[in-house]
């Protein structure tokens, strides 16, 4: 699994934080997503898969666990 991140789409409401804290952080000055782990263990792919389901400007992207979209 990989993932990136359009942070210019992110609006800081933090969902992905809440379902993969492994994974995903926000910037303390703008609340924007930081990416903590950009291929993570695949333990966390549902917590990863759910966060960017929750993410409500989408702007999290998962690649299949082999690094194909």
């Amino acid at each position: 699994m990989k993932i990136t991140l359009e942070p210019e789409r992110c609006v800081g409401a933090g969902h992905c934080v809440l379902s993969a804290p492994e994974v995903f952080d926000q910037d303390e000055t703008d609340g924007i997503v930081v990416l903590l782990a950009p291929a993570p263990d695949a333990a966390l792919t549902d917590a990863v898969h759910e966060a960017a389901d929750l993410c409500p400007a989408r702007a999290i992207l998962v690649d299949g666990e082999d690094g194909t979209p």
